[in-house]
């Protein structure tokens, strides 16, 4: 693939636009699937929570946050417009009955009062944070006491063999994060590595290893 094509890929996974970004929405959610439920399950979701979730794409996952518990909201941030009326356009019967609320943001400040949220959780958004710490501290910022944040991302080792994470990507090893995390307030609860077979582009099976960090406030 040429340069330009790989800089194309990167700029629509950091931020979808245009018929390509509904495209890559739709490849995104397929590919992710396993980590985003996996992640959702890592909250413990109880009765009545409300749940928030930087950089949810097209949001085609939100049913079965639903299924998790009774009575739950469910808050979604994005920086593309477009994954916002996607999401919004998927969930409408959500949108309706006033239990999925979407908001465009800018990725660095939270648009939320201090200790509004049960539990938050991004899945593969952690390449694209422009200030990680800041953003970290919004997150924790915004998060009841004892409320659970959950950070799942595909892990460096693996994110070096896709050609067009050389442009916009910041990629991180289990190690590095915990780094990251170190400089906050977060209390680690647990790490988890896994590995699951995913697509490639061109259709072949391969090993994609993941990790996901499960935090307290």
């Amino acid at each position: 693939m040429e340069k330009e094509e790989l800089q194309a890929i990167a700029s629509q996974l950091k931020h979808p636009t245009g018929e390509k970004g509904i495209e890559m929405a739709n490849m995104m959610h397929e590919t992710n699937i396993n980590m985003t439920r996996h992640s959702v399950q890592n909250l413990n979701i109880s009765v009545g929570n409300t749940i928030l979730e930087l950089g949810h794409g097209n949001a085609g996952h939100a049913a079965f946050i639903f299924e998790q518990a009774e009575n739950l909201k469910y808050y979604g941030l994005e920086m593309s417009e477009l994954m916002f009326r996607e999401a919004r356009q998927i969930n409408r019967n959500f949108v309706s009955q006033k239990q999925a609320f979407f908001s465009v943001y800018d990725g660095n400040t939270i648009p939320f009062e201090a200790a509004s949220f049960d539990k938050i959780f991004t899945v593969n958004t952690l390449y694209f944070w422009q200030k990680p710490e800041e953003l970290l501290s919004e997150i924790y910022r915004v998060l009841k006491p004892c409320g659970n944040f959950c950070l799942t991302f595909a892990e460096e080792s693996f994110m070096k063999t896709l050609p067009f994470t050389q442009f916009e990507f910041e990629l991180y090893s289990t190690e590095k994060a915990l780094k990251l995390i170190e400089k906050t307030a977060f209390k680690i609860v647990y790490t988890e590595n896994q590995t699951e077979k995913v697509k490639s582009r061109t259709g072949e099976l391969v090993d994609r290893a993941f990790t996901t960090i499960v935090l307290e406030k």
